[in-house]
């Protein structure tokens, strides 16, 4: 907007509620005030101690390539890189510039760039780093690498020499120094629009004093108010956009602080040159990175037709591997597309009656009542635990706020997570299928960054353990599942703690609530949870949560409410929600009986579930629970016997090959019932310990070790063919 010069004695102040005696000019060079100033003899002063670095480093692009050479130039905080074509083309430094440069082959390069004859071609820069918004770190492991953290990608350096390491370090803790990370969260004060105002008081006193007319002192007023209404309306949409670039830097900055602070397994990232075949064992063999004497080998002769096949090192190794001290995930993962949906049915469904399965078990544990195939779901509880890990981004999330000092908030995650594992029971009304004695699944989710293990340890009583690793957090556990039928209702009570350690060392525990499947015989089937649960910390915050039982003219079921207290039991949150829906909280000791449906002003979203697929099935199976079963390409192979994946009733059961099913099952309870004996027989799990007397199980390792070398000697198929000679020997 133009503003339109006024007569001097027109004196505008603007005046701000506040009660601030700053005064601020509206001028047509600045368009807002600024924070701060910097002058130019601060601005030459930053350029001059700044000090231009260029050398050659190896970068990491891709398991094709591995280690190539790269050009660094790094000037006034920003950190350039290119490839190498051809020594003549590095033209990337002028001779009049006072550049350092770090290693011998860079001086040696640019000494025969120098002495080569014809036309120089500038070289194209492939990458740069705002040092202002990242980190670094050295590797612990090479004393020649290091690591360059930014928001969207992690740069996987390496140099000649230990002291090229050290000058280039120091060289990016200059630069850092001089250029520091200003903290969003800081002072960026602004007057909001809404608190401007203006005063014509001083115009109306001068003129008055040189005798004006009333109607012209008015006139005089309404043509300075329109000018500032007319300039108001410019600073509040200039308001705007600087506020949304303000929260467009933080969440920056959030997830460039979240990278640099996470750290790498430098383990990971050792690789063979030409194979994979060890990738699931963790020792691996790094490429070599001498440079050779010959120039042809020294300098890439790269066309412009090789330039897509770059990839930066975020596309290869994804986010499961950073921050958690152990291998996370053994494949070369890019994308893995899984399914949405169950295969159509090849079969007409059949009706049974459930109470003609089950009315001569009144009082026994339906754990050991054989039903037919149709009131099973076609996953097994082996995948039914891992089922519970699909919203593992709050263990995440707990693990980055307990990195920063927030205690509090990683307590309430870790309690949203210990409610989330609830969400998917809702309209699920079939059983899971009873797992073999020694049947496994394995889980491994790159995209979520988690890997996860179970196998069935006992079978009288039955026993499942599991183990998962996310980013930075080991979670592990063991259920034993009572169930009793009791007429109207069948009640589960799971026996088992659960054990969530972070890398840090804080640990927390607790144990499942009691759930119920109501209207058996008559009504509509419904499932509720009940109880408390302990979610108990060796740190500071523990947790008591109340899972409220369900009555019969109850308009708000599925109601969780409960509290965070210190160790010496002073309320640091409140907290409340649906476990089938979301979970809040309130800091400090507030409300207690809030309705979800209208959460209070001050109430913070901890989790939401997600919203049910499109392609419903009569299992009420979520998008996640769809996945389980699935054999993706190139997963069959790698298996071992005994994955539930590969069971062969649970298969036709989800194709929906109903026949095929329940014959399989019949011939698999056959078999089944030779695991007691095997078990009194002195039978032992494969990848799980018994904790010294006690009824625990903990994960003993080996399995993704054994897994990368498919070497699966030790596992029986256990959904092999049934023979009597088979029992005799058991």
């Amino acid at each position: 907007m133009r503003v339109k010069e006024l007569h001097p004695l027109c004196c505008i102040t603007l005046e701000s509620p506040l009660g601030s005696s700053e005064v601020t000019n509206l001028t047509r060079s600045r368009s807002l005030p600024a924070t701060t100033t910097t002058g130019g003899s601060d601005r030459k002063k930053v350029r001059s101690e700044t000090e231009t670095v260029a050398g050659i480093l190896y970068k990491w692009t891709n398991f094709g390539k591995g280690w190539r050479s790269r050009w660094f130039l790094l000037r006034n905080g920003i950190l350039s890189y290119s490839k190498i074509r051809r020594p003549e083309n590095l033209n990337l430094i002028s001779n009049s510039d006072d550049v350092k440069l770090i290693g011998d082959i860079s001086n040696n390069r640019l000494t025969r760039m120098d002495s080569c004859s014809g036309r120089r071609k500038h070289q194209k820069t492939v990458g740069i780093v705002h040092l202002k918004v990242s980190s670094f770190r050295e590797s612990k492991s090479d004393d020649r690498k290091f690591y360059i953290f930014t928001a969207t990608k992690t740069l996987h350096l390496r140099t000649d020499s230990i002291s090229d390491r050290a000058a280039w370090l120091q060289a990016l803790a200059s630069t850092k120094c001089i250029f520091p990370l200003r903290s969003l969260n800081g002072d960026f004060s602004f007057l909001p629009p809404k608190d401007l105002s203006v005063s014509a008081e001083k115009l109306k006193k001068r003129l008055n004093e040189e005798g004006m007319s009333e109607n012209l002192v008015k006139d005089c007023e309404q043509i300075v108010l329109a000018e500032f209404s007319e300039m108001h309306g410019q600073i509040k949409l200039l308001h705007e956009e600087r506020t949304n670039l303000l929260d467009a830097l933080r969440q920056l900055e959030a997830a460039n602080l979240e990278a640099g602070a996470s750290g790498i397994d430098d383990n990971v990232y050792q690789l063979t040159k030409h194979e994979f075949s060890s990738l699931g064992r963790g020792k691996y063999s790094e490429c070599s990175t001498t440079a050779s004497s010959d120039d042809k080998q020294e300098f890439e002769d790269v066309s412009e037709e090789d330039e897509p096949s770059f990839h930066d090192t975020k596309e290869y190794f994804n986010e499961s591997n950073v921050g958690s001290g152990s291998n996370l995930s053994n494949s070369c993962y890019t994308d893995i597309k899984r399914r949405t949906k169950l295969p159509d049915p090849a079969e007409k469904e059949k009706g049974v009656s459930l109470w003609s399965m089950i009315k001569d078990n009144v009082g026994k544990d339906l754990t050991r009542v054989c039903l037919p195939v149709y009131f099973n779901e076609p996953i097994s509880s082996l995948q039914k635990c891992f089922e519970d890990m699909e919203y593992s981004y709050l263990l995440d999330r707990a693990y980055e706020y307990g990195k920063s000092g927030n205690g509090l908030l990683r307590a309430l995650n870790v309690a949203a997570f210990a409610v989330s594992g609830y969400a998917s029971t809702e309209g699920r009304h079939c059983k899971p299928f009873n797992p073999l004695l020694g049947e496994t699944y394995e889980a491994d989710f790159p995209e979520k960054g988690i890997r996860f293990f179970s196998e069935k340890v006992s079978h009288h009583p039955t026993v499942i353990a599991c183990h998962c690793e996310g980013k930075g957090w080991k979670f592990w556990g063991d259920t034993n599942l009572r169930s009793k039928f009791w007429g109207r209702s069948i009640q589960v009570e799971p026996v088992g703690v659960l054990t969530l350690e972070f890398d840090d060392g804080e640990v927390f525990q607790w144990s499942k609530v009691t759930s119920t499947i109501y209207n058996i015989i008559l009504g509509k089937l419904y499932c509720d949870h009940h109880g408390v649960m302990q979610i108990r910390g060796n740190h500071q915050y523990s947790c008591t949560l109340k899972f409220k039982e369900q009555s019969i003219l109850e308009r708000n079921p599925h109601q969780v409410n409960g509290f965070v207290e210190d160790i010496v039991g002073q309320k640091a949150a409140t907290v409340f929600g649906k476990w089938d829906d979301s979970l809040y909280y309130v800091a400090g000791d507030g409300i207690s009986k809030t309705k979800v449906s209208d959460p209070a002003s001050n109430a913070s979203l901890l989790w939401k579930s997600t919203k049910p697929p499109p392609n419903v099935t009569r299992y009420n199976l979520t998008s996640f629970a769809i996945t389980l079963n699935e054999l993706t390409p190139g997963l069959q192979e790698i298996l071992p016997p005994t994955d539930s994946r590969l069971r062969p009733d649970q298969r036709h059961l989800e194709n929906g090959e109903y026949e095929k099913a329940n014959l399989e099952k019949q011939r698999l309870e056959r078999r089944q019932r030779i695991s007691r004996k095997l078990q009194e027989s002195g039978w032992r799990p494969r990848w799980f310990d018994r904790q010294g007397d006690s009824e625990t199980f903990k994960y003993a390792g080996g399995y993704w070790e054994a897994r990368g070398q498919r070497n699966w000697d030790d596992c029986p198929d256990i959904f092999g063919e049934f023979t009597e000679e088979l029992a005799d020997s058991a």
